[in-house]
């Protein structure tokens, strides 16, 4: 009994709420509508009152809504008519009131969704239609119509022309202002999304052919392609087949990349969205993925030197730090490896994939035990991720966390030192790659960190070349202690991934600053 309580609002990953048959009072609050992955959400049968927050309309996952039996008034709010997601809903034995009609998410309804509600009036099958009064108000617009209508002809009509004329003049003067702009490199226009269509992509990607293919996922495959204008493109074809999940990875892909914007981010070009294909353009990553180079195939030799490694795992941690820390959008990622780590003309990593991405109002930095307890009501966010990179508390159902992310950042670099897949560790070793390097810690630590060496000094830049050996050994035990901290296995003890980056920040500037290293080198002679 009494009212919805307000700390309900602060479960922003909660899937399902049913608080039906209960004696609960007053309004329905309108923070419910900050729990934004909501997909259910039952509160009939109760004694709520007062008009319905259009907050819970604009949830983005909302699929199922009923408030029936309750003493509910007020209009109904358009945000629930404009959702595209809800397909169950209930407004039944209420006291709401104005007119409904048969569109958008309503137009699958019909009358039993509204039983009991006398002062509803529309277009809903089964409903009865709004009638409007006509008499002596009908008879007086007619009258000022027609006596309006002279007065526009002999008054207005000029003034119409007159700003016509001035519209178009102004309009004149504007293009000729940008033309003198670019001309003179002044002012710059700002780009819009381009509009690509489903047949520039198909002519882009040689109709999509296996020629054409560069990766394959869990909700799509990716496409090269190379556009009319010459630009070079990678297509993320979504499978339309997958039903409601892959509609919402599609969306909620959307949002991110839309709201989101980083150095070491991917750039989304435009969206091509139909309702049997949907596809995410992105610009083509010359030198491909982080898993090509290593793991390279056809016998090719590692390309990456231990510097340009610490500059991907660096920018790797800007980008992920952003998200949690600084984002418009607060992000989970939920399923860093290395796949999902692109690199451009110059080197520089790229964060992409937010197809399993958790949208988060905030993000807590000190994680209270009770909250970390809560679990999932679906399968759907049971395990964020990938085998290898999943954080052990997601096995235990907790939520999607910050946390989670630090995690498989830790598995990432522990698998950049080791030169192991955390997959081959856990079905040959049955461990975790954290467990598996922890244990080298007695007595083969030197000769994992003398392999690295080997493998991870092919190119060297004439900076990284005035390292001795004894500094050489000191940046991959860096790396590994890191990479342990990242993957503890309580949540709470692993690092922000705040302080992740800067800690990986200092080691990349370090690296790539001679005069520092030759003033501590200078300076331990010295002492």
């Amino acid at each position: 009994h009494g009212p919805i309580p307000l700390e309900l609002s602060k479960m922003d990953m909660v899937l399902a709420i049913d608080l039906s048959l209960n004696n609960l009072s007053a309004n329905v609050p309108s923070q419910l509508g900050s729990c934004i992955a909501l997909e259910y959400l039952n509160l009939s049968r109760n004694s709520l009152e007062g008009p319905l927050p259009s907050s819970i309309g604009r949830l983005p996952y909302l699929k199922e809504f009923d408030v029936s039996f309750n003493v509910l008034s007020g209009e109904i709010p358009q945000t629930f008519q404009a959702s595209s997601t809800l397909q169950n809903l209930n407004f039944s034995y209420n006291h709401l009131s104005g007119n409904v009609t048969d569109t958008g998410a309503f137009s699958s309804l019909t009358i039993s969704s509204f039983f009991g509600n006398s002062k509803l009036c529309g277009s809903v099958q089964g409903m009865k239609s709004c009638h409007r009064k006509r008499g002596r108000h009908f008879i007086i617009t007619i009258l000022l119509s027609l006596l309006i209508t002279p007065i526009f002809c002999v008054v207005g009509y000029p003034l119409v022309l007159r700003s016509k004329f001035r519209s178009q003049f102004a309009r004149f003067n504007n293009s000729k202002v940008i033309e003198d702009t670019e001309q003179g490199g002044g002012v710059r226009k700002e780009q819009k999304y381009p509009r690509i269509s489903r047949t520039q992509l198909i002519e882009a990607t040689g109709g999509f052919s296996s020629s054409s293919l560069i990766g394959a996922g869990r909700y799509g495959r990716v496409y090269k392609g190379v556009l009319k204008n010459n630009m070079s493109i990678a297509v993320k074809v979504i499978d339309t087949k997958g039903g409601g999940e892959i509609s919402g990875s599609f969306k909620r892909e959307c949002q991110i990349l839309k709201r989101t914007r980083h150095r070491n981010l991917i750039r989304i070009i435009t969206t091509c969205s139909r309702p049997d294909f949907k596809a995410l353009v992105f610009p083509l990553m010359p030198n491909g993925s982080l898993e090509n180079h290593l793991y390279p195939s056809h016998g090719l030799r590692h390309q990456l030197d231990l510097a340009q490694l610490v500059s991907i795992c660096s920018d790797v941690a800007e980008g992920v730090a952003y998200l949690h820390h600084f984002s418009p959008v607060k992000v989970v990622h939920c399923d860093l490896k290395p796949s999902n780590v692109l690199l451009d003309y110059n080197m520089t990593a790229l964060v992409t994939d937010f197809g399993i991405s958790r949208l988060v109002k905030a993000v807590e930095e000190n994680t209270n035990p009770v909250d970390e307890s809560v679990t999932y009501n679906s399968t759907d966010g049971l395990l964020c991720g990938s085998i290898g990179y999943i954080a052990p508390e997601y096995g235990m159902g907790r939520r999607a966390s910050t946390k989670g992310d630090v995690y498989s950042y830790g598995v990432l670099l522990l698998e950049i030192v080791t030169g192991k897949r955390p997959t081959d560790v856990l079905f040959q070793q049955g461990s975790s790659l954290h467990e598996w390097v922890k244990r080298q810690y007695t007595h083969k630590l030197e000769a994992m960190i003398d392999d690295t060496l080997q493998r991870c000094r092919v190119t060297c830049t004439t900076t990284v070349q005035q390292l001795d050996s004894n500094l050489w050994r000191d940046i991959v035990y860096e790396l590994i202690e890191l990479g342990l901290m990242c993957t503890q296995y309580n949540p709470s003890t692993r690092p922000t991934m705040l302080d992740v980056a800067l800690e990986i920040g200092r080691l990349k500037q370090y690296l790539s600053s001679p005069s520092n290293i030759a003033t501590e080198e200078d300076v331990s002679t010295k002492s």
